[in-house]
């Protein structure tokens, strides 16, 4: 296997209708195999196997160059479609990553809280690596909305962090995560922080970001 990504149904409904893909509008895997003819083959079949035993739908595949080249752009093309679910809005990405392990437990929680909160936030992931990003759509105007989604990312991190993942897989700590830092990596902080004095004694090099000189 050399890539799996995820996307969930509303991410399927918006790249469905941006990249005319024709998807059931249900949680969807993007697999690739790498191989000889004859191994790839195998791993499908070992894929298809275990994906049923676990109430999986129907595995379609191609080999064509056009047919796969059109799924992956789609999946390229996420975000873009993504934001064609509420024209005007913005979005605002975020991501954590978890074990593996906890990866459907950590998805499924956060697609439970998005549709109680009543949020339009589609979900793609890098799932072989237990990372996912979540696309808060939101209307800038509203502060309420904005209060609503600010505490949603706060309530995903923690619910990594309790899972032991991380606050972050992809996006960077910059500035909207350096608070859950300390909770993740301890006593670590103190190790970054003499380092960052160490080279950046006047904290001209990003500034504010990552990791504070103030304990």
């Amino acid at each position: 296997m050399a890539r799996i990504e995820l996307l969930d149904a509303l991410q399927v409904k918006a790249c469905n209708a941006y990249s005319d893909l024709g998807l059931a509008e249900k949680p969807t895997l993007f697999v690739e195999f790498h191989g000889t003819h004859a191994h790839v083959e195998e791993q499908v079949a070992m894929f298809r196997e275990i994906a049923e035993m676990h109430g999986g739908g129907t595995l379609d595949w191609a080999t064509e160059t056009e047919a796969r080249t059109k799924l992956w752009q789609a999946r390229h093309d996420a975000y873009w479609a993504a934001l064609q679910l509420r024209p005007g809005a913005r979005g605002i990405s975020t991501d954590v990553c978890v074990p593996i392990s906890k990866l459907a437990d950590c998805i499924e929680e956060t697609r439970r809280e998005i549709d109680t909160l009543g949020l339009i936030a589609p979900i793609v992931g890098h799932v072989g690596d237990g990372n996912f990003h979540v696309l808060p759509l939101i209307d800038e105007t509203d502060v309420d909305e904005i209060k609503s989604v600010q505490g949603f990312i706060e309530r995903m991190v923690e619910r990594a962090l309790d899972m032991d993942g991380t606050c972050t897989g992809e996006h960077g700590i910059g500035q909207g995560k350096m608070k859950y830092l300390e909770r993740e990596l301890g006593s670590g902080i103190d190790i970054m922080r003499r380092i960052k004095s160490a080279i950046d004694p006047d904290d001209i090099m990003n500034p504010g970001k990552i990791v504070s000189l103030d304990p």
